[in-house]
């Protein structure tokens, strides 16, 4: 598998798709701090920047395998923009949330490390005296009965 190219660019345009088509407002979330990212930095917080690239927020959108670029205005000044892919950590829809979060692959994959020491530890459940265990007491609280009623106070 480590031979196959990154999926993350190819999510990320079905993602956007699917998220205009419905007539919501894709939102992205880059890690501003990645190299080969070209982002205004006076909207960076936290290493992080969101942009939104609805089809009316951007001009010449333009999303491959390697990256995604497109030009849109910041307090009225037109800027280019331009990350790569795998700076991306999310996509969503701006109205619900819908979306994903993408894995940084190079974190994704990790050794798993056997076990240093030569005994195991065993676990071991013990039963339990169901007459040891405290009753919550019921809550006997008198309720109201007959029909609900509101009234009317002017």
């Amino acid at each position: 598998m480590s031979d196959m190219t990154s999926n993350q660019p190819y999510l990320l345009r079905a993602f956007y798709d699917w998220i205009v088509d419905n007539g919501l407002t894709p939102y992205v979330v880059v890690n501003a701090n990645d190299k080969g990212v070209d982002v205004p930095r006076e909207f960076v917080q936290n290493g992080q920047i969101v942009l939104n690239i609805s089809p009316g927020a951007c001009v010449n959108l333009h999303m491959d395998i390697e990256s995604l670029s497109f030009q849109a205005r910041f307090g009225g000044t037109p800027r280019v923009l331009s990350m790569p892919c795998h700076s991306i950590s999310a996509i969503y829809a701006k109205e619900n949330g819908a979306g994903t979060v993408f894995v940084n692959e190079s974190t994704e994959s990790f050794e798993f490390q056997e076990s240093t020491s030569s005994e195991s530890e065993a676990t071991a459940l013990e039963s339990v005296d169901s007459s040891d265990i405290e009753r919550a007491p019921q809550d006997k609280a008198k309720r109201p009965t007959g029909r609900p009623s509101l009234k009317v106070i002017k």
